[in-house]
């Protein structure tokens, strides 16, 4: 397994990290011990960096994956863990909270469910209107002297409040979608973080399986694919075509969608991590295998060729979600 640096202070992980939202939440039942067993192979692969968030199942996330740290060298794995999203007993979303004290608490809670002394890299999951972006990586920065979070991260922030953060304390990386379809970063944000030197942490770069080869029907009211616009009537249509010249491009290179896909975000810098959602070996196997060729200049062009910047039918989330992202105000 090839290694990246998150930025110029942060650690040093595995060329394509694992995403473990969806073996708790937001995309319908998962198999538990599925999970295990994919997280097990994740880390024997060779992969290094885990993402999770504290809101993932409301707690069920870090707990199956403090199961699986048991068997495993903690000291080798990089746990990156977003905080700050609030949820109700049936699961609806109630906003974001990222004073100081409710930054310690959730640290807390944290450690506690994963079962280990310290988070390698620590990150509000979305910036809290209400609290000024200082007052909460300071708070980080407080827990990072204390020994308890090695590195702090943000998720989801414009260019105004990564420069707000980072005269705070250094800042390891950012947290954002980028996929072939989804390219906002590329308009402003990633200019601010390679001038701070900040890396990347890419999620969604299958477009929540939208691209990967393998779309099936949203499973109701547990998916979240089930409100996202890109999933919806005439532009799910719309996005499914790009899917198909996806398709057709990548089998050229030898390729699936989903490898051509997580690849292409690779070979967008040395400074970007793609994260894979992967929740079953047979997908963690497909993903892995993008990264076992580097894709020539000819290649990417093709790709972008088959799937052109701003082809996407539809918003990345609902619009009083769009609304609420930081990132989307550049």
């Amino acid at each position: 397994m090839q290694t990246r640096r998150l930025g110029n202070t942060g650690p040093i992980v595995s060329a394509v990290g694992l995403g473990a939202m969806g073996m708790s939440d937001m995309y319908g039942d998962a198999d538990r011990a599925e999970s295990l067993a994919t997280l097990d192979a994740a880390v024997e692969a060779g992969i290094t960096l885990i993402d999770t968030g504290d809101f993932y199942g409301m707690g069920h996330n870090e707990m199956l994956i403090g199961e699986a740290l048991k068997r495993h060298d903690r000291d080798r794995l990089v746990l990156s863990v977003k905080f700050g999203a609030q949820r109700g007993p049936d699961g609806g979303w109630l906003g974001y909270d990222a004073r100081p004290a409710a930054v310690k608490t959730a640290l807390s809670y944290t450690l506690r469910r994963l079962g280990v002394d310290h988070i390698d890299i620590y990150r509000p999951s979305r910036l809290d209107p209400t609290v000024p972006i200082e007052d909460t990586i300071g708070a980080i920065a407080d827990m990072v002297r204390a020994g308890y979070v090695r590195h702090i991260g943000l998720s989801e922030v414009g260019s105004e409040t990564i420069r707000r953060a980072a005269a705070v304390h250094p800042i390891a990386d950012l947290q954002i979608e980028y996929s072939l379809i989804s390219r906002g970063i590329e308009d402003g944000i990633l200019a601010t973080l390679r001038e701070l030197g900040i890396g990347v942490t890419a999620y969604g770069v299958l477009a929540r399986g939208l691209i990967g080869g393998h779309m099936t029907a949203p499973d109701g009211g547990r998916d979240i694919r089930a409100f996202s616009p890109r999933f919806q009537g005439d532009a799910l249509a719309t996005n499914l075509a790009l899917t198909e010249a996806l398709r057709t491009a990548a089998a050229q290179m030898g390729l699936t969608p989903a490898q051509a896909a997580i690849a292409w975000v690779a070979a967008q810098g040395d400074d970007i991590v793609p994260l894979v959602g992967a929740r079953r070996r047979d997908r963690l196997t497909e993903a892995l295998g993008a990264m076992e060729r580097p894709l020539s200049a000819d290649a990417l062009s093709a790709l972008e060729r088959a799937v052109p910047k701003g082809a996407a039918a539809g918003d990345r989330y609902p619009s009083a979600l769009m609304g609420s992202l930081d990132s989307e105000r550049g």
